[in-house]
């Protein structure tokens, strides 16, 4: 009896440990649901429902070390805390003035059952739009500097859903987007034809980059991405095709480590953005609320602008950033021989100074003002520019003075050709000279393979290198806009002075590629900029005609050109072609402008990814409204109710529309421009052309507007 008594005693006993070994822990907000369990091998584990629907199914969570392959499983669960927050703040800039930041959140402590006995900690938050959660490996003795060899972060799809993606390269976020099945992936014929990207590293053919959005059968719309990517290498996922089951992928650095970690440690959110609105995909501030507070002290340095630069030019082949046509094309004193293409010379600067001036564009942006040009690119060289010496032809100081006499900021351009450390020792220099010569921003950009050699992109040295660069910027009280970087993780909330990046298939592949399909821009705020803003460079009036390489030309129509002001959000805003092309059509270059950079309020009416996007705006500090209405390949109409304008008020509506004739293919230039008296009680019909697109600016109406017709 008594040895009965001794086993079901120590049955009950190792069922009472199964229990605390694989008890579950749950979070909710609203339709979203979170649950934590450990298996019965101790592994970690997660899943996510939305209004009852699966969205991810159970997932495995851990990591595996370079001297712990299993720091995965063989946990037990030391405790948990349940907490909620809810506050608002504001930030510097951005869509809308005030977020607020309400989530419940789950700690769960782990500690390994076996020697060593390290300890892991796994943050979950729950906001009413979806999951972040993210790693923590606290202070330990036997866990302090270790070699992070693989992320085995999982997000199990419950389905075969529809996805926009791009391949998971290490060097490049530039690819045009492919729409298919998640069985379906497989990105290595587009790897492989994407000749017009400079540099592509895509050793995994199944792998694609974040933000990766998808659209399930029965209509939820779900975002996978990161959020605060600090001190660790960007996720991309490697797909199972076979069971729809997504997994963490971290860029390697020379020698293949993924990443060097200095306990205490926190890793990047893996975030979860999930809805049955498209609209509130858009709307998500998920991932900036993620991010730490800003680290800028004083901010009133940075301002958003909109500027016009000396590049589309040098994109279309008109001029060259090169002052010679060869480093070693030198005259009898050895000075580079001027080739008479230079763009960046002080006459044609100039002509662009004035051009902003006239029309109260802030800035100018002059690209190939400085000396290295002649061979900065395909030849993996570590010093090539000098970020203080401009070619004969760029006098700084006469630019200056003329830039300023007529209220004017110029911008700063910083490429490094991939050289970071050369880039590194020349920052201080480089931002002395800018705060000599009034240079209140600058855009800098990566392109080509990185130095340090091996190194690339999207890893875990050239995340720091560009936190580093946030960070001396703001210490000089500079704005930067990060060209050929990592693609953003809403890292603009803790420097607000990293005002935007390129980081995806800019506007300028339709200068020297095939171009971007009509298609393009409606999937792009789903995607690239769910993390932070995009210096997407729109405006750009002569669509066709532009290059001597034959039937290049730009994907959509003129007004869809201005409707991108809107829908693709940036801080800084380029309007990109050349005055002479903007003064053929200053009717619609008012709509440039009007438009305004930084905003009180956004309403996303209606989206849908791939297909078309309508949004409006309100400008910061002002009754001004903007409206940006965008669609693919397809013509579309559509009627947008403006109840988003303040009430017992008059506007004046002017619409910048496509023509009734017009077609991206065959008359992308016609536009048409009406002016009406609205309300919040209207009803506006929108008629988009194939790859078209509608612009509307609302301001207060006056006594001079008495005689315009109301829209009926």
């Amino acid at each position: 009896m008594k040895k009965v008594f001794i086993c079901l005693l120590s049955l009950l006993m190792l069922a009472k440990v199964k229990a605390q070994e694989s008890r579950s822990l749950s979070a909710s907000m609203n339709k979203v649901h979170l649950e934590f369990t450990l298996d019965n091998e101790g592994r970690p584990e997660y899943s996510v429902e939305y209004g009852g629907k699966v969205i991810i199914k159970s997932s495995a969570m851990g990591f595996t070390l370079a001297n712990d392959s299993a720091f995965y499983k063989h946990f037990v669960m030391l405790s948990s805390e349940a907490s909620s927050s809810d506050e608002t703040w504001k930030p510097v800039w951005g869509e809308v003035s005030t977020i607020r930041d309400h989530y419940n959140q789950l700690t769960v402590h782990l500690k390994q059952k076996n020697s060593p006995y390290r300890l892991m900690n796994i943050v979950f938050r729950v906001f009413g739009d979806g999951v972040g959660f993210r790693y923590e490996f606290p202070r330990q003795p036997n866990l302090k500097y270790f070699i992070v060899s693989n992320e085995l972060t999982s997000f199990s799809l419950a389905g075969d859903h529809k996805t926009f993606w791009i391949p998971g390269d290490y060097d490049t976020n530039e690819y045009p987007y492919t729409t298919s099945k998640i069985s379906e992936i497989d990105n290595r014929h587009m790897v492989e034809s994407s000749t017009a990207i400079a540099v592509r590293v895509a050793p995994d053919p199944y792998a694609v980059q974040t933000p990766l959005m998808m659209k399930t059968t029965d209509g939820l719309y779900i975002n996978i991405h990161e959020a605060a990517l600090v001190d660790f290498p960007a996720m991309q996922l490697h797909v199972d095709n076979s069971v729809y089951k997504l997994t963490a992928s971290l860029v390697p650095d020379a020698v293949g480590n993924k990443a060097y970690v200095h306990a205490p440690f926190k890793t990047p959110w893996r975030t979860i953005i999930v809805s049955d609105k498209a609209t509130d995909i858009l709307a998500s501030k998920l991932i900036l609320n993620l991010n730490e507070p800003s680290k800028v002290k004083d901010p009133s340095f940075i301002k958003p602008m909109k500027f016009v630069g000396v590049w589309w030019e040098m994109q279309t082949g008109k001029g060259t950033w090169n002052y010679s046509n060869d480093a070693d094309t030198l005259d009898a004193n050895g000075h580079l021989i001027p080739n008479g293409t230079h763009s960046a010379n002080t006459a044609n600067v100039k002509r662009y100074i004035d051009f902003a001036a006239a029309n109260g564009i802030p800035g100018v942006l002059v690209e190939g003002w400085n000396t290295g040009w002649e061979d900065w690119f395909g030849n993996w060289k570590e010093h090539v520019f000098s970020f203080v010496t401009p070619y004969p032809d760029f006098d700084v100081d006469e630019i200056t003075k003329y830039a300023a006499s007529k209220g004017v900021k110029m911008i700063m351009h910083n490429e490094t050709s991939g050289a970071a450390t050369d880039y590194e020792r020349q920052m201080d220099t480089s931002y002395r000279f800018m705060n000599k010569y009034g240079y209140t921003s600058v855009k800098t950009g990566y392109v080509g393979k990185i130095i340090p050699r091996g190194e690339h992109h999207d890893g875990q040295w050239m995340i720091d290198h560009y936190i580093r660069v946030a960070q001396k910027t703001a210490d000089y009280r500079i704005m930067v806009d990060m060209h050929e970087p990592v693609r953003p993780t809403g890292l603009q909330r803790t420097y607000p002075n990293w005002m935007a990046c390129e980081a995806g298939r800019g506007n300028e592949y339709n200068a020297f590629s095939d171009g971007n399909l009509p298609e393009h821009e409606t999937i792009m705020p789903f995607t690239r900029l769910m993390g932070g803003p995009m210096d997407y460079t729109p405006g750009i009036f002569k669509i066709t005609g532009y290059s001597a390489v034959p039937n290049r030309r730009i994907h959509t129509t003129l007004a869809k050109q201005l409707a991108l002001y809107v829908t693709m959000y940036s801080p800084l805003e380029m309007a990109a072609d050349l005055p002479e092309n903007y003064e053929k059509h200053m009717d619609a270059f008012q709509f440039i402008k009007d438009v305004a950079v930084d905003w009180d309020d956004t309403k996303v009416i209606a989206a849908e990814p791939g297909d078309y996007i309508t949004i409006a705006r309100k400008a910061k500090g002002t009754d001004n409204w903007f409206l940006g209405a965008i669609t693919d390949e397809n013509a579309r109409a559509s009627t947008v109710l403006l109840d988003f304008l303040d009430k017992d008020k008059k506007y004046v509506a002017i619409i910048y529309a496509d023509a009734d004739n017009a077609d991206w293919k065959d008359n992308p230039e016609a536009y048409k421009i009406s002016k009406y008296i609205v309300d919040s009680n209207t009803k506006i019909n929108l008629a988009l052309a194939k790859g078209g697109g509608t612009a509307i600016s609302f301001m207060p109406a006056t006594d001079a507007d008495k005689e315009l017709k109301r829209y009926k």
